[in-house]
């Protein structure tokens, strides 16, 4: 068993360690950076596998963090296909899935999060993916070549975005599988979850609101029907779930790490974590949010990304607060994008035609406007964004009508 000594260790192989490590560097860190993560690849962007990269248009180059070179060039030491399986948060040590101990001055926490897999019967037959790193997505893209039908379990992001890339890319026929009654219900609500659904619909895509699968039928040992508890039979060739996620926070409760209310590891505004001089960063990461007032645990690669950043700051000492507001984005296919900053809930607020596919959703709660979602209208944002940052509760009528121009709300 070795032992060496590094100032910044950051464990984790995405965009939130990527990211701290380039604020490191661009914030003038001189001492020694070491980036450690499970994955057999360099960190990357996640977004493309269920979009351009799974439709054959974005190569896996262009899908990378940075080029390989450029982790030399920095002088960040990057280890894959290793995990940190101890952290030792008082004396500073962890130690390696190589069984090496690595001791180290700050540390980020970034482990991300692992998808809920189904536990219903039929579960171990071939032919049933999930979708969270480049194999998974290559494997999907393997069968969009070759099969003739897909179901989708899930009516959010995963299950929406695959689903459209199968069909637009592959000529695939997909089935949506979900609990929801209508597809991305959960995050924006029956009315814009109701927008994103038509469009599927229009192209060929079924959704089967209201369902939860019972089990999965097969015959030489591979998947060929999905049966729900309401008795829908869908026969397919293969299965996508996209059942969500939960924070990987294993081996922050063998530190002795606090966690919040939402599973996550419990973090200041500045995105330090109970021991000092350990931050967090990603899926993992629940923040006092001095944006929203109240703490948050949020689920997307841009808000690691910008996480990654603030825990860089405050790892070098700078002591700031985390105050990026949350942005989002969504492609189904070239059919329709989305944006939504947020994330908040409540009444619907809607400025521009749905039918037209060109239209702002504002949400609010008590009258404060929390989040916003565009489609087709990305000048709104900007305007949004502060109604949600200045706690602004700007007349529900005068939102709606176009004729009003927003920044005098």
């Amino acid at each position: 068993m070795a032992r060496r000594r590094v100032d910044y260790l950051l464990i984790g192989g995405g965009l939130a360690a990527a990211n701290c490590a380039r604020w490191l560097r661009e914030e003038g860190a001189d001492g020694s950076v070491l980036l450690v993560g499970r994955e057999p690849d360099p960190p990357y962007n996640r977004p493309p596998l269920s979009k351009g990269y799974l439709q054959g248009k974005e190569p896996r180059e262009e899908v990378l963090f940075r080029p390989d070179e450029w982790w030399q060039e920095q002088d960040v030491e990057l280890m894959t296909r290793t995990s940190v399986i101890r952290l030792d948060a008082a004396e500073r040590v962890a130690t390696l899935s190589t069984k090496d101990e690595v001791e180290f001055d700050r540390a980020l926490l970034a482990t991300g999060a692992n998808v809920r897999r189904l536990q219903t019967e039929g579960r171990d037959l071939d032919g049933i993916y999930y979708l969270r790193v480049f194999a998974n997505s290559d494997a999907i893209r393997a069968i969009g070549e070759r099969a003739e039908r897909v179901v989708l379990v899930g009516g959010s992001y995963i299950a929406t975005e695959v689903a459209a890339s199968l069909t637009a890319a592959y000529g695939v026929k997909c089935s949506l599988v979900m609990l929801e009654d209508v597809t991305l219900e959960r995050p924006f609500g029956k009315q814009v979850g109701g927008f994103f659904q038509r469009v599927l619909e229009e192209h060929g895509i079924e959704a089967h609101g209201g369902q939860e699968v019972e089990r999965f039928e097969g015959s030489d040992g591979r998947v060929r029907s999905v049966v729900t508890k309401g008795g829908l039979e869908l026969g397919c060739d293969a299965v996508v779930v996209g059942a969500g996620v939960a924070p990987e926070t294993t081996l922050a409760q063998q530190a002795g790490l606090e966690l919040g209310e939402a599973g996550g590891v419990r973090c200041s505004a500045g995105l330090e974590t109970s021991a000092p001089g350990i931050f967090a960063a990603g899926d993992m990461c629940e923040y006092d949010s001095p944006v929203h007032g109240r703490r948050m645990r949020i689920e997307h690669w841009d808000v690691a990304f910008n996480q990654g950043k603030t825990a860089a700051l405050n790892m070098l000492g700078r002591d700031v607060e985390h105050d990026v507001l949350p942005y989002f984005f969504s492609d189904l296919a070239d059919w329709a994008s989305m944006e939504y900053v947020g994330p908040g809930s409540g009444d619907v607020v809607v400025r521009g035609s749905m039918d037209d596919g060109n239209f702002t959703a504002f949400y609010l709660t008590a009258g404060r406007v929390t989040a916003t979602l565009t489609v087709g209208r990305s000048g709104d944002l900007e305007q949004a964004g502060r109604f949600i940052t200045e706690h602004a509760s700007p007349n529900p009528a005068a939102l709606a009508d176009e004729g009003t121009d927003l920044a005098s709300l």
